[in-house]
């Protein structure tokens, strides 16, 4: 796949036979924010965090979406997880538009899709044990009995290489690797489609962030899943990702296979990006 500019991308043909749909379908997705008057009668400002931003992502695979602090990532990520509001446009998974739901079609909906978040010490109650953490979600949506959440604990703590024992532990008795591992089993107790994961390593040491990565491309090779993963980190999404969108105040400007992109980029942005990525030979010189 080579890189292309946003505005060169396909926009597709309203009521045509897609003979593979997709998963996930993110249609012109805006979002406003009001801002304080500056003066007493003068009219409320907006910052527009997102501005028009479509994409697919169809079963199986990875889309990376990477940009500067302030880009719109993290928006992003919460209109996807139907945790904000759009100003207008569309968030589409399994062909059900979330943000038209009724509450209780999209508390149900949410099996489907699950989120992982940057810090596994903010994000893990402390008062807790495991188990109450990772079936939190499943108690969430009810009709699962003791045993039910009690073997599906089990089941998920070993997919991420936690012993079942470790359900009766607390947050604080694990490592900040094993406590993203918690986050990550947490996000697959409803075995879903689709995982949002939100810089998923940047709080965690070097050392044991490619054992984190390696995880995910396992999990998604095993159970089939999608991830959708926000990073700044240009090495973190080419680890994973089959895709990559870059976002720059809100706008897709560059969307393509992470090897190409970072290797000739097209927009300056995305050329800004590449250059600032630390090299050996910064420091040997």
């Amino acid at each position: 796949m080579q890189s292309v500019a946003a505005d060169a991308l396909p926009a597709g043909a309203a009521g045509q036979f897609d003979p593979n749909p997709a998963l996930l379908r993110v249609r012109d997705l805006r979002r406003d924010y009001a801002l304080p008057r500056t003066r007493l009668l003068a009219p409320r400002p907006h910052l527009t965090a997102l501005a028009g931003v479509s994409f697919d992502l169809h079963a199986g695979r990875s889309l990376g979406v990477v940009g500067e602090s302030g880009s719109g990532k993290s928006t992003l990520a919460r209109l996807v997880m139907a945790l904000d509001a759009p100003s207008s446009g569309s968030v589409q998974l399994l062909g059900r538009d979330l943000h038209r739901l009724p509450a209780a079609e999209l508390r149900a909906a949410r099996r489907d899709f699950q989120m992982v978040f940057q810090d596994p010490y903010g994000s893990l109650d402390p008062r807790q044990r495991v188990e109450t953490i990772v079936t939190e979600p499943l108690q969430a949506l009810a009709g699962a009995t003791r045993a039910e959440l009690r073997e599906r604990a089990a089941e998920v703590l070993a997919q991420v290489g936690l012993r079942p024992g470790d359900a009766h532990k607390y947050p604080h008795e694990f490592s900040g690797g094993q406590r993203q591992r918690i986050a990550i089993a947490r996000a697959l107790i409803t075995r879903p489609r689709l995982i949002v994961a939100d810089e998923p390593v940047s709080a965690l040491d070097v050392s044991v962030q490619a054992q984190v990565l390696n995880l995910l491309a396992e999990l998604q090779e095993r159970l089939g899943l999608s991830f959708l993963l926000i990073s700044h980190d240009l090495a973190v999404v080419q680890h994973l990702c089959d895709e990559v969108l870059v976002l720059y105040q809100g706008q897709v400007v560059e969307r393509g296979a992470p090897q190409t992109l970072f290797s000739s980029p097209l927009h300056p942005y995305t050329r800004a990006l590449v250059a600032a990525v630390p090299r050996i030979d910064d420091f040997m010189a």
